[in-house]
């Protein structure tokens, strides 16, 4: 039985020097899928190295990574006790450190919060998120649509999650701007401990605006519910919602709309392709997905799995990249197939993936049917991906296509907002639970791992 200790080489064959293959640098970020390919040579784990000085196991194999996700006993999320031994400047640190949160939490903890969530979701109406994702839709194009060229990474894939997080969370737009930035910064691990202290000043004002200010709105909802959640514990379940809609959400209708324009089986006429659509969102959650590697866990003790021995309190790191593409599961049809690992599987699987897909239709098929012509302005290969080790996500996605204004003489229009005011979300009475003294403290005591 082979051990996997922090800090010495588990395996030998491993594709670099010392055992341990950095998920960073230029190599992995201009080929991650070829660095999977080698890792899986050596078994359904690998250890490496997230970030300089930040060791980890991968798990690579597509059983291997459902036998975790599913096993929240051995695998528990709570991570508190490897980042006391972690220093305070660990560069993914606000990504991998505790918060209180449903992700990061087990059992009771764990459903409580998950509640939170779910409940508050459900109580918005999908017809009125369809509407809402549509009518941002055609604003964004309006905004470009006489310029015939954009970058839609930042003028719309970007944009259309975050306008709607707002709506739906009661919050202005120019802070949500603020609440992106930071959470893209965290991501891409630049300048972290400044990121974290930004980005929660942030939730912090968007905590105390819906205190002072409650309305038809999710972050309203989930004040009242009767989890009666903590400022400390609205903040981080915020920060988590964030984190999916700037990130995985973005991410995912980005890399579709890469893959509709520059790969030939989606050639031809895309306009009010739905099915051509649809079929791209599952070859990207299954080959590229949004969210390459996360759903960290920390074993208690050691644990012997897969031929290996995991230390206790060292991270566990699936590979949803990696996993989806295990030629041993052999997924080839991948159309219409929906068990790929994207969205998590058990008790932390993602409680909203039917609505963050349907967002993302909604987006791409809006922007196809506006611009039939689009195209893109580089060759795909020169596309370019942002570091690090956690999402898949491209730095820019560059399109041309004949400005709107020229077709026919036809003026651009932007919808009206009036018949989708919050008043269009559903009513409920808010009975808020009482702020927590001292909370403000409790971000440095997480950071702190304490």
């Amino acid at each position: 039985m082979t051990s996997y200790p922090a800090d010495v080489p588990a395996r030998s064959g491993c594709p670099v020097s010392g055992g341990r293959v950095p998920l960073y640098g230029p190599e992995f970020t201009a080929d991650p899928a070829g660095i999977y390919e080698r890792l899986r040579r050596n078994g359904p784990t690998a250890p490496v190295e997230l970030a300089p000085g930040v060791n980890a196991t991968l798990v690579v194999g597509y059983d291997a990574a459902l036998e975790v996700l599913r096993n929240p006993t051995t695998f528990p999320r709570d991570g508190r006790r490897w980042q006391r031994n972690t220093p305070a400047d660990c560069p993914t640190l606000p990504v991998m450190g505790y918060r209180p949160t449903c992700l990061m939490s087990d059992g009771d903890a764990h459903a409580r919060l998950r509640r939170a969530i779910t409940d508050s979701a459900a109580k918005v109406d999908p017809n009125m998120v369809r509407a809402r994702v549509e009518a941002t839709a055609e604003m964004l194009i309006a905004g470009f649509a006489a310029d015939g060229e954009v970058n839609l990474l930042a003028k719309y894939a970007l944009a259309l999650p975050l306008w709607v997080f707002n709506y739906l969370h009661g919050c202005p737009p120019e802070l949500g701007e603020r609440l992106m930035t930071g959470m893209s910064r965290i991501v891409d691990v630049v300048d972290p401990e400044k990121s974290n202290e930004d980005l929660t000043a942030a939730l912090r004002e968007l905590v105390a605006l819906k205190r002072r200010e409650p309305g038809p709105d999710i972050t309203s909802w989930m004040m009242a519910h009767p989890a009666r959640l903590t400022d400390e514990e609205m903040l981080h379940q915020l920060f988590i919602i964030l984190g999916a809609v700037t990130q995985h959400e973005t991410n995912l209708i980005a890399n579709a709309l890469r893959l509709l324009l520059s790969d030939d089986r989606f050639g031809g006429d895309l306009a009010g392709g739905s099915l051509q659509v649809e079929d791209a969102l599952d070859e990207v959650l299954w080959t590229d997905p949004p969210m390459a590697n996360l759903s960290v866990t920390f074993p208690t003790e050691d644990v012997s799995f897969a031929g290996v021995v995991l230390p206790a309190d060292q991270p566990v790191v699936i590979s949803y990249a990696a996993a989806n593409t295990d030629p041993t599961f052999g997924a080839e049809h991948r159309a219409g197939n929906r068990a790929h690992l994207t969205w998590g599987v058990g008790p932390h699987a993602c409680p909203v993936q039917g609505t963050a897909r349907l967002i993302a239709s909604i987006a791409i098929e809006k922007l196809l049917d506006g611009l039939p012509d689009m195209e893109l302005a580089v060759p795909a290969e020169e596309l370019q991906w942002r570091p690090g080790p956690f999402f898949r996500s491209l730095t820019a996605l560059p399109v041309r296509f004949t400005p709107l204004t020229t077709r026919g003489g036809t003026a651009v229009s932007v919808p009206s907002w009036a018949k989708l005011t919050p008043r269009a979300l559903p009513s409920q009475p808010v009975e808020q639970a009482p702020p927590r003294k001292g909370w403000k403290n409790a971000i440095t005591r997480w950071w702190r791992g304490q």
